[in-house]
């Protein structure tokens, strides 16, 4: 092991520590359940706005409130 003045290990120690804490704040920020959320939200709304998607759902829906209506009616 290198002979080496205590002042040098101190900033090491310093320099070792603030990288530590950026990381454990970086790490806190990703795992934040409330932007987890967030993020999948605006993943679902990005992909349901998608042409294809709408007009998928736009004929399902359709196609639901035509067989409730004709379930209602055999009744």
């Amino acid at each position: 092991m290198a002979n080496r003045d205590p002042d040098s290990i101190k900033r090491d120690i310093d320099q070792a520590r603030e990288q530590l804490a950026s990381t454990v704040d970086s790490l806190a920020e990703r795992a934040n359940p409330r932007r987890i959320a967030d993020d999948a939200k605006a993943g679902v709304v990005r992909f349901v706005k998608k042409p294809a998607v709408t007009i998928s759902l736009a004929g399902v829906g359709a196609l639901v409130v035509l067989l409730v209506i004709r379930k209602l009616r055999r009744r």
